[in-house]
């Protein structure tokens, strides 16, 4: 018995070298070729009939499995009406948002889902939606800049200690924004995210292992920021004492590198689902029982480390540089999926621009460059799938902004707020975003506030046209 005849049985991958194993036993035990061979075509054809024991076991599990693969791919077909969902800050949610989360709640795989209040359009997904699905992973439903992340950094001095010509040394030397930027090699850092073992685990991973070792430790554009500022605390949390510290807060991601893993991961996804609703063609899923969706579960979670790195390397060069040790630390992704248990089943939770909020889970909320952020404690609500808004969300589009508000304007506000920026464009400006107090009020069932952020010093990258 070799692989050609259990390849011409249409055996494939995995299935084969089981096949074969299957095969030597029942050879051993005396049956001819052609008695084995019969009996595989007899598994192949039912393997559901072999699962609970035998020589046979293992290769009936792999049938089993790669039928339902070859199932989901199939079932493409979109229910007729969207599952029902709840959406907080309907009042504040453009229309296309809504349209976008319908689409999300009418795929086969999808059994729960949620709208945040800063909720806006986005690619596939919307931004500020939550969703939960059986078996599957969507590359678009946790988004492009994988591992999206906030992480605030209370250091152990007065606000007034620093200087805002000081804070903008200090952000102008220990931080780079940008697409494709990087530090100087002798400035870069390192980080044991660069050295783990997963990166070796792919040939798409390896190719982006020098990327990232490159641009470790940096921002990219739009609304990536590093900004110092005060926070109050009215009450006693955090391990700290009621009172105003001096803070860092941090808007990072992954980089060109969790860009390229989502755009290669989504062509597989489409690939597999050829008939797929054109609305729901961003949408496309891996099975998590298949290679790709494996695959992709792997290089996501390494991107979320990754993203996470970055900030890590930002707060201690800004802190090293500060001769302190951060009194207190925060953080939170907002563009992943979770493992999650929903009611009585194990589901996969996306949140493309929400916040984890399991009860008693701290996490960010900023506002704008020139408004305040907060520290917030999760309610674990059940019907929000335990989320929250990641941010204040755009109420105006990047285009519009930029073509709509004057630049005097937007200095006036920064100028009143007492905040000094580096960088950002027209397209980041205050008034494109919704207030964050409106958004913050929406979600009062969803978290409680901890602390305020108020910035003072902002560094973003150059948008589409200076402040």
């Amino acid at each position: 018995m070799n692989g050609k005849q259990i390849t011409k049985l249409g055996f494939e991958k995995k299935a084969i070298k089981l096949a074969l194993t299957a095969a030597e036993v029942r050879g051993e035990a005396g049956l001819s070729r052609t008695e084995i061979l019969d009996e595989l075509q007899a598994v192949q054809a039912n393997p559901e009939s072999y699962l609970t024991g035998g020589v046979y076991a293992d290769l009936a599990a792999e049938l089993h499995k790669q039928g339902a693969a070859r199932q989901a791919r199939r079932s493409a077909d979109l229910r007729p009406t969207p599952l029902p969902y709840r959406v907080w800050g309907e009042d504040l949610i453009e229309p296309g948002a809504r349209t976008q989360m319908d689409v999300a709640m009418q795929l086969p795989i999808t059994r729960s889902g949620a709208l945040m209040p800063d909720a806006h359009v986005g690619y596939g997904l919307p931004i500020g939606g939550v969703l939960a699905t059986e078996g599957a992973v969507i590359p678009y439903g946790v988004g492009v800049d994988i591992g999206c992340s906030m992480r605030l950094s209370v250091l152990p001095l007065n606000p007034g200690s620093l200087s805002p010509d000081e804070a903008r040394k200090l952000l102008l030397k220990h931080t780079r924004f940008g697409a494709g930027v990087s530090f100087e090699k002798s400035f870069r850092g390192d980080h044991e995210v660069l050295h783990e073992e997963t990166w070796r685990a792919q040939p798409l991973l390896r190719h982006l292992q020098g990327k990232a070792a490159e641009q470790i430790g940096t921002s990219g554009s739009g609304n990536h920021f590093v900004e110092f500022g005060t926070l109050t605390l009215p009450q006693g949390d955090l391990g700290l004492e009621a009172g105003e510290y001096l803070a860092v807060l941090s808007h990072s991601g992954s980089r060109g590198f969790g860009a390229q893993v989502a755009n290669h991961f989504t062509r597989l996804a489409q690939a597999l689902h050829p008939t797929l609703d054109p609305a729901a063609r961003k949408l496309a899923w891996l099975p998590l029982d298949s290679e790709e969706g494996q695959a992709y579960w792997q290089a996501m979670n390494l991107a979320g480390r990754y993203a996470l790195a970055n900030h890590d390397l930002i707060h201690a060069r800004l802190a090293r540089a500060l001769g302190v040790t951060p009194a207190a630390s925060v953080g939170n992704s907002h563009n992943l999926a979770w493992q999650q248990r929903v009611g009585e089943h194990d589901l996969i939770v996306h949140r493309k621009g929400a916040t984890p909020a399991e009860r008693g889970q701290l996490g960010l909320i900023p506002g704008s460059m020139a408004d305040p952020g907060f520290v917030v404690r999760g309610l674990g609500n059940e019907g929000a799938l335990a989320s929250a808004s990641h941010g204040a969300g755009r109420q105006m589009g990047r285009k519009a902004a930029a073509n709509t508000l004057a630049k005097r304007d937007v200095q006036a506000y920064l100028k009143e707020r007492g905040v000094t920026l580096i960088g950002g464009g027209i397209d980041e400006a205050p008034q494109a975003y919704k207030r964050i107090e409106n958004v913050l009020a929406r979600q009062s069932d969803l978290v409680e506030v901890v602390a305020q952020f108020t910035p003072k010093v902002v560094r973003m990258d150059t948008g589409s046209e200076d402040v």
